[in-house]
C-alpha cells in the first residue's frame, strides 16, 4: 500500500505537468471556449471507447451509477468551459495561478458532503495558498474578470476531485471517465443545439486546430482523465487537489517559454506562485511523516 501511495503520488505530478501543457494548448487553439471543450470531450469519448474495446473491459452499470456519473461529467465540463473561458479573457499565467484555489475548496467541500472531520492543517494551507493568490491579484487587477472566471473554475475542480473520489472505490477508472465525458458531451450538445449554434462553419476546423484538439483530447485528456481518477484510490481528494496546485507552476514556466513577453509578470506574482509551491511540498512532508509514524 505505501508504494501504491508513491507510485501514485509521481504518477500525478506527471499527470498535473500534462494538465500544465494543457492551457498552453488552450491558448493555442483558435475555437472559443465552449466548442473548443466540446470538441475536446467528443474526441476523448472516442478514444476512450476505442481503449475500452481493444481491453474488452466491461462497461455496464446501474442506473443510479449513470446518473451519477452524468452529473460528474457536467461538473468537470463546466470545469474546463471555465477553465479555457479565463485563459481566453486574461492569459494562461493567470488562469492557472488562481486554480490554486482548489486545495481550499477541496478542504471545505469533503466535510459538508461526507461529514469528514475537518483537519486544520489542511485548512491553514488552503489559507496560505489563497494568501500566494491574493499577492497576485493585488498587482494584476487588469485580469479581475478572467481571475474571477478560473476561481469559478476551481471550485468546479474541487466538487469534481471529492465526488469522483468515491466513486473510484466501486468503478473502473477508464468506465467513469467514458461515462462522465460522455454526460459532459450530452449536455454541452443539448445546449449547443438549444441556442443554434452548430452550424458547417462550427465544423471547419483548421489543420492546426485540429491537431492541437488531438494531442488536447487524447494525451492531455483520455489519457490524464483515466490516470487522474485512478490515482484517487490511494490519495485522498485533498492531496489531490493541493498536488494539482503545482499546474500553474508547470503551465506558467511552459507558457512564458512559449510566448515570451505575452506571458511575463510582475515579480509579486512569482512571489505568490513560489508560496504556492513551498505550501505543496509542505503538505507532502507531513502526509509522508504521518503514514510513517
Amino acid at each position: 500500500m505505501p508504494n501504491d501511495r508513491i507510485k501514485s503520488y509521481l504518477h500525478l505530478h506527471f499527470i498535473v505537468f500534462i494538465w500544465g501543457f494543457t492551457a498552453i494548448l488552450g491558448a493555442l487553439i483558435s475555437l472559443d471556449a465552449l466548442p473548443l471543450v466540446w470538441f475536446r470531450m467528443l474526441f476523448a469519448v472516442g478514444f476512450i471507447g476505442i481503449y475500452i474495446y481493444f481491453k474488452k473491459i466491461p462497461i455496464r452499470i446501474s442506473k443510479k451509477a449513470l446518473l451519477q456519473f452524468t452529473f460528474a461529467g457536467l461538473i468537470i465540463a463546466l470545469h474546463w468551459f471555465t477553465f479555457f473561458r479565463a485563459i481566453k479573457i486574461s492569459n494562461v499565467s493567470i488562469t492557472l495561478a488562481c486554480l490554486s484555489t482548489g486545495a481550499f475548496f477541496a478542504s471545505v467541500l469533503e466535510p459538508i458532503l461526507y461529514g469528514k472531520k475537518i483537519v486544520y492543517y489542511e485548512v491553514f494551507f488552503g489559507l496560505i495558498v489563497v494568501a500566494g493568490l491574493y499577492i497576485i491579484f493585488n498587482v494584476e487587477v487588469n485580469y479581475f474578470w478572467g481571475m474571477v472566471t478560473a476561481l469559478t473554475s476551481a471550485f468546479l475542480s474541487a466538487l469534481f476531485a471529492v465526488i469522483n473520489s468515491k466513486y473510484v472505490q466501486t468503478h473502473d477508472a477508464t468506465v467513469i471517465s467514458f461515462y462522465e465525458l460522455s454526460g459532459g458531451v450530452v449536455f454541452f450538445t443539448i445546449f449547443l443545439l438549444a441556442t443554434h449554434s452548430f452550424s458547417a462553419e462550427f465544423f471547419m476546423l483548421s489543420s492546426k486546430d485540429f491537431m492541437y484538439l488531438m494531442i488536447l483530447s487524447s494525451f492531455c485528456t483520455a489519457y490524464a482523465f483515466i490516470a487522474s481518477t485512478a490515482v484517487m484510490k490511494f490519495l485522498s481528494p485533498y492531496t489531490v487537489m493541493l498536488t494539482i496546485n503545482l499546474e500553474p507552476i508547470y503551465g506558467i514556466i511552459l507558457a512564458v517559454l512559449i510566448f515570451e513577453e505575452k506571458e511575463k509578470m510582475s515579480f509579486e506574482f512569482y512571489v505568490g506562485a513560489l508560496i504556492i509551491l513551498m505550501t505543496v511540498l509542505l503538505n507532502a512532508i507531513i502526509k509522508s511523516r504521518k503514514k510513517l509514524s
